[in-house]
């Protein structure tokens, strides 16, 4: 199959762009190009409108064959082609558009839906071909006798060739409708039925069934029309239906068991530093390299830039470009390493942010019938499955309810979530992987965590991050607590579990970048709570917090703040903070920072500190020079609420530097 345009082209759309006027063999040769890149398909590439595309690709193979006699006779084209062959190359443009859209997989289905609207640009596109080959200059331009001939014969035939859609693929319409129909209806269609449509569309795996909805999930968050985006739905939960059903394993999608396809000496002779980002000290999940040959990991550098600073972190250079260049060859080494060495690999994204709210409902009565069905079916295979069957269920569930609300609220409804707290202490890593992966998403809904909280699982959530067979298990646990403390009564009791505290500071002191970001805001979350005040500062909090600081992700640095400003609000939370040198290193962050909350969390520590600690705290920022225009700056453009923060705080240092008191004495 030939390689296809990778740009953010919407299916069936078909951009053109027309050539210089002038013909020039160049101008012959991209003709050529284009013919050879269109005929490089196969009939067996296109699994609906096979007759349609086989046409097309033969009229496109005596066009092609006609261009090559001229090139290779080498005589100077008339100028009189010159229309002809502009038209020409457009018309192929989108002939090429239309048989990648028809080949590509992922949209058959979708593609097979709008049968009536693709016969219909195949019919455009062919009497095009049939209109440029009626005002080519045949007699003017120097081929074979025989292959103007062919032309000529093409010419006749494109204007007669019927385009309506294949018995085959309007069965199958036929057979799509009526299930969508039964779904619609709560009934469950038979498999056979489902089979019969599936092998026609030539999706025989589970990777095909993902493919497809995939696809069609990527063309709901795209699209405007709430008809087009309702049909879509009803599509995709049919593939959903049909991936979770029909098929068994997942045939080459167990990550965890994956081939890298390097050799592991690769990784025992390389330095395991040449895989840190530079910048963060992270592993390069995302590595891309600069112009100067170093490389970085993507977020990274970019945050380098965004701050201003146009060299190269490493050497100092001045770059020329800001041009960042995917790093695959590292990529590749950061993946065996991930798996060799048990880390939870992240895969890099360039998709834009989608509101999740848009899925809060269903987009049609038959996606939604599906989706229940399918809810339904996978808490059958938790309770009653196989191992294998169990280890599919739980990666059905985290991945249908990641990105889509409507699909959480369903799986919660059918009661899958004592069944995952259950697979928690599964000795499977990856049934233990999938399973907290799933938990978490269903934490985002109200009854899920309702469900997590009454079933008990608290303390057994509490166990994986504590002794999770893999990080990203350990890391998702802890995200759960973060759900979970949302609500007043749950924070209390997981407080009162004696590990639950002293863990999350365990993954904020020695976890990789998400279990430290998942643990600072789970903390947060039970600082709400003021018993778990001293829990979270006996555990050992204050000291890593403040190592956080110094941290290169300044989204680690802000939610830092945030937690100290909360344990900074009591009294004893405050020497428990002024037992450690704090101090300067909040000073520092409320001068470097750019973020609002960062600024407004800092100087929030700095209020409390002065309120609940007196002379001593104001007297040491007294001594701080660098401290005041922070503060000015902050009355002046900061929100209301830093401004007056720090305008009280201005008044304690002013106060105490006129009369030796603050402007306010610490309650007692």
């Amino acid at each position: 199959m030939p390689m296809t345009n990778t740009s953010n082209r919407r299916i069936l759309t078909f951009p053109a762009i027309h050539p210089c006027d002038a013909v020039s063999p160049g101008a012959l040769h991209a003709l050529i190009g284009l013919c050879h890149d269109i005929t490089s398909h196969r009939s067996d590439d296109f699994p609906v409108h096979r007759r349609r595309a086989r046409e097309t690709l033969r009229q496109v193979g005596a066009i092609l064959e006609f261009l090559e006699d001229v090139r290779d006779r080498g005589a100077i084209l008339p100028g009189s082609v010159t229309v002809s062959f502009s038209e020409l190359h457009v018309t192929l443009q989108k002939i090429r558009h239309l048989l990648h859209d028809c080949a590509r997989p992922g949209a058959r289905l979708w593609v097979l839906l709008l049968s009536d609207r693709v016969s219909c640009e195949f019919q455009v596109l062919v009497r095009s071909i049939a209109t440029v080959l009626d005002v080519l200059p045949l007699e003017t331009i120097d081929a074979a006798p025989e292959v103007k001939e062919v032309i000529r014969l093409v010419r006749r035939q494109a204007w007669k060739v019927a385009m309506g859609i294949d018995p085959a693929d309007h069965r199958a319409l036929r057979s799509v409708w009526s299930i969508l129909n039964q779904f619609k209806k709560g009934v469950a269609p038979a498999r056979s039925n489902l089979k019969r449509v599936l092998e026609h569309l030539h999706i025989r795996s589970w990777t095909d069934c993902h493919e497809e909805v995939a696809f069609l999930e990527e063309e709901i968050f795209a699209s405007s029309d709430d008809d087009e985006i309702a049909l879509l739905a009803s599509l995709m939960g049919f593939m959903v239906y049909c991936r979770v059903v029909l098929f068994d394993t997942m045939d080459g999608n167990r990550s965890d068991h994956k081939d890298c396809n390097l050799q592991p000496q690769v990784i025992e002779h390389l330095r395991q530093e040449d895989l840190w980002c530079p910048i963060s000290l992270e592993l390069m999940m995302d590595p891309v390299t600069v112009a100067t040959g170093q490389t970085y990991d993507r977020a990274s550098i970019i945050r380098w830039f965004k701050a201003g600073y146009l060299t190269c972190p490493v050497t100092g250079e001045r770059l020329d470009s800001t041009e960042l260049v995917p790093n695959s060859a590292i990529r590749k080494l950061v993946v065996q390493f991930c798996h060799q060495n048990n880390v939870p690999i992240t895969e890099p994204s360039v998709k834009r942010k989608r509101d999740l709210s848009k899925t809060a409902s269903p987009f049609s009565p038959a996606g939604a019938g599906a989706i229940r069905m399918v809810a339904a079916f996978l808490v059958d295979k938790l309770s009653n499955g196989t191992s294998q069957e169990k280890y599919k269920a739980t990666y059905e569930i985290r991945k249908l309810s990641k990105s889509n609300v409507f699909n959480r609220a369903c799986l919660v409804e059918a009661g899958p979530i004592p069944w995952l707290l259950h697979l928690l202490s599964s000795t499977d890593p990856s049934i233990q992987k999938h399973a907290v992966a799933g938990l978490l998403n269903l934490a985002k809904h109200p009854d899920g965590r309702k469900a997590i909280f009454e079933t008990g699982g608290l303390t057994l959530v509490v166990d994986v991050m504590k002794m999770g067979f893999k990080i990203e298990a350990q890391q998702n646990a802890a995200a759960i607590l973060f759900y979970l403390s949302s609500i007043e009564e749950y924070r209390i009791e997981i407080g009162d579990i004696p590990e639950a505290i002293p863990t999350l500071v365990g993954l904020l002191r020695d976890g990789m970048y998400r279990g430290k970001k998942n643990a600072l805001v789970a903390l947060l979350g039970l600082l709400l709570y003021h018993g778990n005040h001293p829990k979270v500062w006996e555990a050992g909090a204050i000291p890593v917090l403040t190592n956080l600081l110094s941290s290169e992700m300044e989204d680690l640095v802000i939610d830092s703040t945030a937690v100290l400003g909360k344990i900074a609000e009591r009294k004893e939370g405050t020497s428990a903070i002024l037992r450690y040198d704090v101090i300067p290193h909040v000073v520092e962050v409320l001068q470097s920072t750019t973020s609002r909350s960062g600024r407004e969390s800092c100087v929030s520590i700095l209020l409390s500190l002065c309120n609940n600690g007196g002379t001593k705290v104001v007297s040491l920022l007294g001594q701080m020079p660098s401290l005041m225009p922070s503060l000015y700056s902050l009355v002046i453009e900061g929100s209301p609420i830093a401004g007056q923060k720090a305008r009280s705080l201005l008044n304690h240092i002013h106060s105490f530097e006129e009369h030796g008191y603050p402007a306010i004495f610490p309650s007692q």
